[in-house]
């Protein structure tokens, strides 16, 4: 597989982005360094005015704490979003309002149905694509074995999801020249409220890395029905359910030791499949995926690029109108997805510890 575009033909892309933090630092700036023939990044926006000048200085760009000079910035081509989420789905609309060639933002791209649905018809209405920045969906090795896998979305029948890493501070501490972070408080393990906000923000916030990778498993997620979830100590969850007639299964808990572990399975009678990802904040490569059958097995990846500049390539692409954005309804979907299992998983474990109480 190539990374290849109309690089050295198309002029490079002009990039505006939102929030300066870990992700714009340690995964957006070093990817866009390396695919430099494409894209350029012009203006840098944080409502931290020292953190906005200090990384847009890495670029040459300017920068800003007013998202509207953004916006309006005539230069900007591309709009890239990495601020807190809970604004995301306002400056994506405003950002297709203001006419960009295209736009990416972090996951998620909204909070509710309702701003997923907004955000579609404006993007409809005004023409500009929106890719949302999972990089697992366009890592070379998955979409390799999705080439492959044939009839495993019918025949599978057990999903499972398990990511054990550390802590993110240790790879933003590294990667990054954030100072004063603010610290998250301890998750209150006997407030059922807490408890409920920690498995929210794991599954928005880390499981939501392969949910639309599980869902393409899910000719439908209206059944779905968690039947376990807990919270893990000192974090993560363990969560169990069913959708389509399939058992699904996500776990997630923090190491302090350097063997991380990010492995996507899915299982079949006849065929099975098994992705092993790179942690988030990680500059490593792809993914490998390998498709197991009881006559053979077939490895894929390594690849030499990674999710992370996949996602940027086929934003080029889009913008450049020489591919169609994926359409609105699969974004809708994969929220939708992530948001049902997030309020069922919320309900069993502020449940659980109201029994306790």
């Amino acid at each position: 597989m190539t990374q290849s575009s109309d690089r050295h033909t198309a002029p490079r892309l002009r990039v505006g982005i939102l929030g300066a933090g870990p992700v714009t630092q340690a995964i957006h700036l070093p990817t866009l360094a390396r695919l430099s023939d494409d894209f350029e990044v012009r203006v840098v926006m944080d409502v931290d005015g020292a953190t906005a000048e200090a990384v847009a200085g890495r670029t040459g760009a300017a920068s800003t704490t007013r998202a509207e000079d953004v916006f309006g910035d005539p230069s900007v081509d591309v709009v890239v979003i990495c601020s807190p989420s809970q604004f995301h789905a306002a400056q994506v609309i405003a950002a297709c309002r203001a006419g960009a060639k295209a736009i990416l933002c972090e996951k998620p791209f909204a909070m509710t149905a309702d701003e997923a649905n907004e955000i579609a018809k404006v993007s409809e209405q005004t023409g500009v694509p929106i890719i949302v920045g999972a990089m697992h969906t366009f890592d070379p090795a998955w979409l390799a074995a999705e080439a492959e896998w044939g009839s495993l979305i019918e025949t599978s029948h057990t999903i499972r999801s398990t990511v054990v890493i550390p802590p993110n501070s240790q790879f933003e501490d590294l990667a990054t020249d954030i100072v004063a972070r603010p610290l998250s408080p301890a998750s209150n393990q006997t407030d059922p409220e807490a408890a409920v906000r920690a498995v929210t923000d794991g599954i928005m916030g880390l499981a939501i890395h392969d949910l639309p990778l599980i869902r393409q498993f899910l000719p439908t997620f209206a059944d779905l029905d968690v039947l376990r979830a807990e919270l893990a100590s000192p974090w993560g969850y363990v969560i169990s359910g069913t959708a389509s007639g399939k058992v699904v299964h996500l776990q997630a808990g923090s190491t302090d030791t350097s063997a991380p572990n990010w492995t996507l399975e899915v299982i079949g009678d006849e065929l099975s499949l098994r992705a092993v990802f790179t942690p988030s904040y990680v500059q490593g490569g792809s993914a490998v995926a390998t498709l197991y059958s009881s006559a053979a097995s077939k490895t894929f990846g390594p690849y030499a690029f990674s999710g992370y500049e996949a996602e940027w390539m086929a934003l080029a692409r889009v913008a450049r109108g020489q591919e169609a954005p994926p359409p609105p309804v699969e974004l809708i979907d994969d929220l939708r997805f992530a948001i049902a299992l997030a309020d069922q998983s919320s309900s069993h474990v502020r449940n659980n510890r109201k029994s306790v109480a």
